[in-house]
């Protein structure tokens, strides 16, 4: 009889070289927590998540902790969460996701789902989350918050999120209703495609990147908890603004660039046709071509940017189609690290419960 397979995970038949045939239809789910100094608000998250689903024979839990300096990964491991990613230092929400992103899948993963670490989500509606891809009905699952019932955030706020989630929708494609929701659940296909990019936030870009891809995506209504914290991510409003609506035009001209270019090409043009208008009236009409000089002299300079967002757009295409063969390069080397049974970077094993079966 040959070794049971490292992770027991639905891998296709003899992709494992020994693997047990018992293994082979395991369905695994791996939560991710990306944690930075959450010693205090991490055993009620973990304790309220569940540890069996329907449709789902192993439920495991990964700690992603982000430089934290205060004892979070102890927690974890006293709170028997399976598996810690331990980042040497503070490198941002994005990276801490795509770092579990990448662990789970070498741990074999099945279905991911991320939470937060604050307790903001409710753990039971994880089965809803997962349920959508259980049944092969979606590749992504959003947990839509219903921003408009919390009461804990501002009217602004609300409004803020309603603006977002609708710019977000118009550029991906996509009918997520709660862009930001950082609750959210993925197969291993759409895992395996994503790669985020961005410093500051994850959210937004893999909904565009979603969309783009054509990924099936999904939104259940799932509930919050009372606020534990304050947010860390935006101080005010303001600073919420400051932080996403360059993020998403920065995304959106990355997936984008020629459209996004050739608008912003297109507007200035404008521009430069209404500073030349004096001219050109004055010229058509009265046949002087001597005045206007400083309305002829805007125009050209609007007319010159103008080409250059244009060509701008034409070098950003190219360049995309670049970033596609190079993500698409990512997702093999990704299968070939899962068919391998790559170790995960920074992975430390967590606590194993008395009755739970080592991975190894």
């Amino acid at each position: 009889m040959g070794v049971p397979c490292r992770d027991r995970t639905r891998a296709p038949r003899g992709r494992h070289r020994g693997c047990e045939p018992e293994y082979a239809d395991v369905v695994k789910l791996i939560i991710q927590i990306p944690c930075l100094n959450e010693e205090a608000t991490l055993p009620a998250t973990i304790a309220d998540l569940p540890r069996s689903l329907p449709g789902i024979d192993r439920v495991e839990l990964l700690v992603v902790d982000d430089g934290s300096s205060d004892r979070t990964v102890e927690v974890a491991r006293e709170c028997g969460v399976d598996h810690v990613v331990r980042l040497t230092n503070n490198k941002g929400l994005a990276a801490g996701f795509q770092a579990g992103l990448d662990a789970c899948l070498k741990l074999g993963a099945d279905v991911v789902v991320n939470t937060d670490a604050d307790n903001q989500y409710r753990g039971a509606d994880v089965a809803k989350l997962v349920a959508p891809i259980v049944a092969g009905a979606a590749d992504m699952v959003v947990g839509d918050r219903r921003v408009a019932e919390i009461d804990h955030f501002s009217g602004s706020k609300k409004g803020l999120q309603r603006l977002g989630s609708w710019v977000v929708r118009r550029l991906s494609g996509t009918a997520v209703t709660d862009a930001t929701s950082g609750f959210r659940a993925y197969n291993r296909e759409a895992a395996l495609q994503l790669l985020v990019v961005d410093n500051f936030t994850y959210t937004l870009e893999s909904l565009i990147q979603a969309g783009k891809m054509l990924v099936a995506v999904d939104e259940v209504e799932v509930g919050t908890n009372p606020k534990t914290r304050e947010s860390r991510l935006f101080a005010s409003t303001g600073g919420y603004v400051r932080r996403n609506a360059p993020a998403i035009l920065r995304i959106y001209a990355r997936y984008e660039p020629l459209r996004a270019f050739a608008t912003a090409g297109a507007v200035v043009l404008l521009l430069a046709l209404c500073a030349w208008l004096p001219f050109l009236l004055d010229w058509i009409l009265n046949g002087d071509s001597t005045g206007h000089v400083q309305s002829l002299i805007l125009g050209a300079v609007l007319f010159i940017a103008a080409i250059q967002l244009f060509a701008l757009g034409v070098i950003g295409d190219l360049l995309a189609g670049q970033r596609v063969m190079t993500q698409r390069v990512f997702e093999r080397v990704r299968r070939v690290e899962l068919a391998l049974g790559v170790e995960p970077s920074h992975y430390e094993p967590g606590a194993q419960p008395a009755g739970r079966e080592s991975a190894e």
